[in-house]
C-alpha cells in the first residue's frame, strides 16, 4: 500500500472513525509541547535561576520563585513526567550546591528550591513504592501546601508578628486560620473529584506519555468521602502539629544565630576601637615629647630668641591635639596645618645648618576631602628623627598632593645612624608600625603604602582614597 494511502486510511477509535494523521497529530503534538515546556524549564535554570543565585551582592529576582512553581504546576498537570522531574529536580540541587551562598539575601530562594527538589524527589520515590493510596496523596499534594506554608511562616509571618507583644500568640492564631481554611478548600476540591459528583462523569484524562505524578493521579486515588476527610483532616494536623512549631523553632534559632553574629561583630569592632585608641595614645605623647625637646635644642642655640615662634607652633599644634585629633574624621587641610606646623617647628632647630636641606611641596589648595587624623605626620616625624644630623649633609623632602579623592604622599630623606648611646635608637620603627595598623584598620582595600630603603636613603610612597564631605 503507498504511503499516502497509508496515512489516509481510516481507523475506528472508540466508535469514531479517524485517519491516521488525526491520530498521529492527536498523539505526536502533546508530546512535542511536553518535551518543549521541559526544555523551557531547563532553560530557565540554567540562564536565569543559577546567575540569579551566584550573585555577589543584592537579592535574586522574584522571577526565580516562579521558576519553581512554573516547574511544579507542570510537574502537577502532567507535562512533565517522573523521568524529567527528577532530571531537572537533580540539575537544581547541582545549581543551589554551587551557588554563592555567602549571599545571605537569596536565603529564600535557596531554601525553596532545596525544598522543591526534595519533594519531586521524594514522590517520585513514593510512587514506586507499594504504599497505601493515602500515603501517595500525602506526599503528592499536602507535602508542598506544607512547604508553601512553612516559607510563608519562616519569611513573612513571623518577622512580621516577631516585634509584638503577643507575638507567639498571634502566630498561633493566624496559622490555625490559615492551616483551616486551606483544609476546608483541599475537602471542597476532593469533593468535586468524587466520581459521583464528578461534572465531567468520571471521565477526566489527561494524556501522559510516562509514568505520572500529576493530578491525574490524584483523581485516581480519591476513593470516597472518608478518604477526603482523613486528607483534608491529616493537612490541618501536618500543619498545625509538625509546620507551625517547626517554623516558629527554625526561625529562633536562625534570628539567635544572627544575634551572636552581631554581637561578635560589635566585639571586634570594640576590640579594633580599643586597639586603635591605644595606638593613638602610643602616638600623641610621642609628637609631644619630639616637639619639646626641639624647643629644648632651640632655647640653647638662640638663647629664647627664637623661642616664641616655637611655643606658637607648638600652642597650635596642642591645640589640634586637644580639638581635633579626638574625631574620627576631620578635613584634610587642618590635619596639613598640623603637619605645616610641625615642620617650621623642626626647621627652627636646623635653619643655622647650611649642609640640612629640607623641600617642602605640599598642595595648598585641598578640595573638601576627610582624613583620619594623625595618619601623615608619622612618615615625616620618622624623617626628621632619622633623616637630619647636625654634623653632617641631611635632606629631606616632602610632598603631598590630590587628584579628585586620591591622595598622593611622598616622603624622601637621608639616614644617620643613632648613637648606641642615644634611647631614641631603640624606638626605631615603632611609629611607622602604629601608621601601618592604623592604615589597615581605617583604610582596607583602601590605601597602597610602599616602603624603600638602602644604606643611605629611606623613601615611602602612601596613596589614599580619602572620602568626601558630601
Amino acid at each position: 500500500m503507498p504511503i499516502s494511502a497509508s496515512l489516509n486510511h481510516a481507523t475506528t477509535v472508540n466508535g469514531i472513525s479517524k485517519s491516521n494523521i488525526t491520530i498521529i497529530g492527536e498523539n505526536l503534538i502533546p508530546i512535542l509541547f511536553n518535551y518543549l515546556i521541559i526544555y523551557i524549564c531547563y532553560l530557565f535554570l540554567v540562564f536565569h535561576v543559577s546567575p540569579e543565585l551566584n550573585k555577589k551582592e543584592g537579592r535574586a529576582a522574584r522571577s526565580v520563585a516562579f521558576v519553581y512553581l512554573f516547574i511544579t504546576a507542570a510537574i502537577l498537570i502532567d507535562i512533565i513526567n517522573i523521568y524529567w522531574a527528577i532530571l531537572l529536580a537533580l540539575k537544581l540541587l547541582f545549581i543551589l550546591f554551587t551557588c554563592n551562598r555567602a549571599n545571605k539575601e537569596n536565603g529564600f530562594y535557596i531554601e525553596s528550591g532545596f525544598l522543591t527538589s526534595t519533594w519531586v524527589l521524594t514522590v517520585s520515590t513514593v510512587f514506586f513504592l507499594s504504599l497505601h493510596d493515602l500515603i501517595k496523596v500525602y506526599f503528592l499534594l499536602v507535602m508542598p501546601i506544607a512547604i508553601m506554608m512553612y516559607l510563608y511562616a519562616v519569611y513573612y509571618l513571623i518577622p512580621k508578628v516577631w516585634n509584638k507583644k503577643w507575638k507567639l500568640t498571634s502566630y498561633f492564631f493566624k496559622m490555625l486560620f490559615i492551616s483551616t481554611t486551606i483544609s476546608l478548600i483541599l475537602a471542597g476540591i476532593f469533593g468535586l473529584l468524587l466520581p459521583s459528583r464528578n461534572i465531567y462523569n468520571n471521565s477526566i484524562h489527561i494524556r501522559s506519555t510516562f509514568s505520572s505524578i500529576s493530578l491525574t493521579l490524584l483523581y485516581s486515588l480519591v476513593r470516597g468521602e472518608e478518604f477526603i476527610k482523613m486528607t483534608a483532616f491529616g493537612t490541618f494536623l501536618t500543619q498545625m502539629l509538625l509546620i507551625t512549631p517547626l517554623s516558629w523553632r527554625i526561625y529562633k534559632d536562625r534570628n539567635a544565630i544572627k544575634a551572636e553574629e552581631i554581637i561578635a561583630l560589635k566585639t571586634e569592632l570594640g576590640k579594633a576601637d580599643a586597639n586603635l585608641n591605644f595606638l593613638k595614645s602610643q602616638i600623641n605623647p610621642h609628637f609631644l615629647f619630639n616637639a619639646l625637646n626641639t624647643l629644648y635644642g632651640t632655647a640653647l642655640q638662640e638663647k629664647a630668641e627664637r623661642t616664641g615662634e616655637g611655643i606658637q607652633k607648638l600652642g597650635d599644634m596642642m591645640r589640634f591635639m586637644l580639638q581635633e585629633n579626638i574625631e574620627d574624621k576631620i578635613m584634610l587641610s587642618k590635619d596639613l596645618d598640623y603637619l605645616n606646623n610641625y615642620i617650621a617647628l623642626q626647621k627652627l632647630r636646623t635653619s643655622t645648618s647650611s649642609d640640612i636641606i629640607i623641600e617642602t611641596q605640599i598642595e595648598e589648595q585641598i578640595n573638601d576631602l576627610l582624613i583620619s587624623p594623625m595618619l601623615l605626620i608619622p612618615f615625616v616625624e620618622n624623617a626628621f628623627k632619622h633623616g637630619i644630623s647636625l654634623q653632617s649633609p641631611s635632606h629631606i623632602k616632602i610632598t603631598l598632593q590630590t587628584s579628585g579623592h586620591t591622595l598622593y604622599f611622598d616622603v624622601h630623606n637621608s639616614i644617620h645612624l643613632k648613637q648606641d648611646n642615644d634611647p631614641e635608637k631603640l624606638q626605631t620603627g615603632i611609629g611607622l608600625q602604629n601608621v601601618k595598623q592604623r592604615l589597615a584598620l581605617l583604610y582596607p582595600n583602601q590605601h597602597e603604602l610602599i616602603i624603600r630603603e638602602n644604606a643611605k636613603e629611606f623613601f615611602i610612597h602612601l596613596t589614599l582614597q580619602l572620602s568626601g564631605n558630601d
